[in-house]
């Protein structure tokens, strides 16, 4: 067996090994709001930006802080501690927007998320994920998808399709439409 055989088969072995561990862990961006710490599927963040100050839109939600302007596209911008119940976020310079991309009425939207500090990517294995609480979490229940337990701490991991109701999703996406017609 030759050197290229040997080294086929080591680079199948660890594709192989990557799957494996791929198909029990999963990405996740972790983020400082308060005192707690979440996370949100990597898979449906779009990006990280730093903080801006969003355009306020008159008869919104409290927790919608405005929109921007990201690239040519407006993106609805939350406040997620106002959207939690809490104080709003107090803007420092770690503040940052995670655009999150949600899908509604088999259509992307993207929503921007204000939270303290971003903190890192990481892979939570299946088994180190518990259901949600059904009390004690400072947050609604049916926002959370599971508790990741990582070094031994608790972290929330949200779900963000159900952060925002059918509803409130409708109203982001009225404001989205009404501000690209005026674009136009």
């Amino acid at each position: 067996m030759g050197q290229a055989d040997t080294k086929e088969q080591t680079e199948s072995a660890g594709q192989n090994s990557m799957q494996e561990e791929s198909n029990d862990a999963h990405q996740f961006l972790t983020f400082q709001l308060a005192d707690e710490v979440y996370a949100i599927d990597i898979l449906h963040v779009r990006e990280i930006i730093d903080y801006a100050d969003p355009t306020v839109v008159p008869m919104m939600p409290k927790f919608i802080a405005g929109v921007i302007n990201l690239r040519g596209s407006v993106v609805p911008v939350i406040d997620l501690a106002k959207r939690f119940g809490e104080q709003p976020t107090a803007i420092t310079k770690r503040t940052s927007v995670v655009v999150i991309e949600l899908e509604n009425n088999g259509h992307p939207l993207e929503i921007g998320v204000i939270v303290d500090l971003v903190n890192e990517v990481l892979d939570i294995d299946d088994e180190n994920i518990e259901p949600a609480p059904s009390f004690g979490a400072s947050i609604r229940t049916d926002f959370i998808s599971g508790m990741g337990n990582v070094g031994g701490k608790f972290l929330i991991i949200l779900n963000v399709d159900k952060v925002l109701s059918l509803a409130e999703l409708s109203v982001v996406e009225q404001v989205q439409s009404r501000e690209e017609i005026c674009k136009d």
